[in-house]
């Protein structure tokens, strides 16, 4: 394009103007605008939506529809294409040259009409209406089908749904389809909601490998264990004579020795179905022996459920942080499945070291200590105080302490003079100590425990250069002792704790962990910890072994804390002790949690 522009002279123009002011045109070139010969143009979302639409009509009016399904004998005439594009089962049928891409008529089974409408109406109008009759045959129906969306649809309208009242119908069919995570959702809310589950039928219908897996948790939620026995009477006697069979193995999973005793005896003992249950009397009788002995008698029956508040705990007390050096003054216990540690009432004399600790019933024992003590003391688990309780005959440290049959045996150690082969036993009720018979050999620094109704002293050192290889076994009945199969090792400064009518020993600057079977007097090897130490402390919590803290090969102490599982042989680091320290004492009694549980 191009443009005249005059330049000014200066003279007049014809017009009298001049010359000079007026404009001379000169061209020159613009540069032309481009001409857009493309429109990129979308309608969105409704040409998507109409397109279905007019679909949706076909298959209503049957116009080009090129297959029928058949689900139990109701026909939905179809588009193989709109049914491709929604479901990869479908794609897989007409597409790989099956049988079914060449029929006009295909037949679904183990799907419902109602699911197969439903499903429909989403792929050809992307919209489901989803209601609590229709949901399962829905959900059944996207799941085979393959067609994620709807069947989370589904999913996410069952979760929405869930009450105390259909939570257990929920659950059975999400195992059924093996919806794993889907199935883990429900039986929390079940578990978290069992008082109120348990009051509805679909409780009472469910199969005996499904009410043992509820009462079996320790994450059942209740308030008290008596109402877990009450839902197992109710079960069983919804139908008494087919299920009365079942009696025994559902109340295997009852904490019947954590009943209140009244409730125990007047309840439990007094319903005629157990009463003539001879299958059951194995499990009453252990009941009553834990209302006798308490902690000392230990199944899974006598944990407590986390949600009744009460927990497994393990209880540090004292220590030395170094050879010879500072005695800590601390008491604190620690739960193994928070891994939190809560400080608890100091020990009045954490200045003596080497003393021995054990549990009584609920309570815990500290006797002795250097140098040359006799004093003892008991905390009162419930009021969190020490209380001193009558003294040892002999003074000691470098002893050990068990409980055997209810009451608390000091064994052994060393009375600055020579080493001892004494022993005295305390009567809670009279709070009175008396001398025994004297072991066959003096030991101090044994591993020391009871077992299947016995008292086992391991090990030892028997003078300033030797150790002992003896295990040492008290009979009360008899007030006698004898010698059983030697330890594979001869080590001082060992512990020992007792699990399933088996001995478990570590420490004395090994990284073995030995097993005694005491019925087969036989000794063997069962794991490795992950370093060499002595003067650890040993507990079992929770059907697991604890071993904690303890001198290592450098002669400096140790904060880890390994968790040996017998069950499986696995052994893991857990959660670190506080601090380093040895020469404690380590036990396991229940308290109260402040902090309340939520599953």
């Amino acid at each position: 394009m191009v443009l005249i522009l005059d330049h000014c002279l200066n003279h007049e123009n014809s017009n009298g103007v001049p010359e000079s002011l007026e404009i001379k045109r000169k061209p020159f070139e613009m540069e032309a605008k481009p001409l857009n010969d493309v429109y990129n143009f979308s309608s969105g979302s409704s040409h998507f939506e109409s397109v279905l639409q007019v679909f949706n009509e076909f298959r209503v009016r049957r116009l080009f529809t090129d297959v029928i399904l058949a689900v139990q004998g109701c026909e939905f005439h179809c588009h193989r294409a709109i049914l491709s594009a929604n479901s990869s089962y479908f794609l897989a049928m007409f597409c790989n040259d099956h049988k079914e891409s060449r029929e006009k008529k295909v037949e679904i089974k183990d799907i419902q009409p109602d699911g197969m409408e439903v499903f429909l109406q989403y792929v050809y109008t992307s919209h489901a209406r989803i209601t609590t009759k229709n949901v399962r045959f829905v959900f059944e129906t996207a799941n085979l089908f393959q067609n994620a969306t709807l069947r989370d649809a589904c999913a996410k309208f069952l979760e929405e749904q869930l009450d105390p009242c259909n939570c257990l119908g929920f659950q059975r069919f999400a195992d059924a389809h093996s919806l794993k995570q889907l199935a883990s959702r429900f039986r929390t809310f079940a578990l978290a909601n069992f008082p109120d589950v348990v009051q509805h039928e679909e409780f009472l219908e469910l199969h005996k490998d499904e009410v043992e897996e509820y009462f079996a948790s320790d994450e059942l939620s209740t308030g008290r264990e008596e109402m877990v026995f009450e839902a197992v009477m109710r079960w069983v006697y919804h139908d008494v004579e087919y299920r009365k069979p079942m009696l025994k193995d559902l109340l295997q999973h009852v904490r019947l020795p954590l009943l209140h005793p009244n409730y125990f005896v007047q309840t439990v003992e007094g319903d005629k179905l157990i009463q003539n249950a001879p299958e059951c009397y194995q499990l009453l009788h252990e009941a009553r022996r834990y209302h006798v002995l308490g902690n000392e008698m230990m199944s899974p029956r006598t944990r407590p459920r986390r949600s009744t508040g009460f927990s497994e705990v393990i209880v540090v007390v004292g220590g030395c942080e170094r050879m010879g050096g500072f005695n800590l003054p601390y008491t604190e216990c620690y739960d193994p499945v928070t891994g939190e540690w809560t400080s608890l009432s100091k020990h009045p004399e954490y200045t003596k070291s080497e003393y021995a600790v054990c549990a009584l019933r609920n309570d815990i024992i500290v006797s002795g200590g250097r140098i040359n003590s006799s004093f003892v003391w008991m905390y009162n688990s419930q009021l969190n105080v020490w209380i001193r309780v009558a003294s040892l005959n002999k003074g000691r440290w470098r002893h050990k302490m068990t409980v055997l049959l209810g009451k608390v045996y000091v064994v052994g150690g060393f009375d600055g003079q020579c080493y001892l082969n004494n022993v005295e036993v305390y009567d809670s009720f009279s709070n009175r100590w008396t001398e025994v018979a004297p072991m066959k050999e003096a030991v101090s620094s044994p591993a020391v425990t009871s077992c299947a109704g016995k008292l086992f002293v391991i090990g030892g050192e028997s003078d300033e250069n030797n150790c002992s290889n003896k295990v040492q076994c008290y009979n009360s009945e008899t007030d006698s002792w004898e010698l059983k199969a030697f330890v594979p090792f001869s080590k001082a400064n060992i512990s020992a704790v007792s699990l399933n009518q088996l001995i478990y020993v570590c420490g004395g600057l090994t990284n073995s962990i030995y097993c005694y079977d005491p019925p087969q007097d036989h000794w063997i090897h069962v794991g490795h910890t992950f370093s060499r130490r002595e003067s650890c402390g040993i507990s079992v919590c929770n059907g697991k072994i604890y071993i904690l803290g303890g001198w290592g090969e450098n002669g400096e102490a140790s904060n880890g804390v390994v968790c040996f599982d017998p069950a499986s042989g696995i052994i893991t680091l857990t959660e670190a002790l506080p601090r380093p320290m040895s020469y404690h004492g380590c036990v396991t009694i229940h308290r109260f949690r402040e902090k309340q549980y939520k599953p």
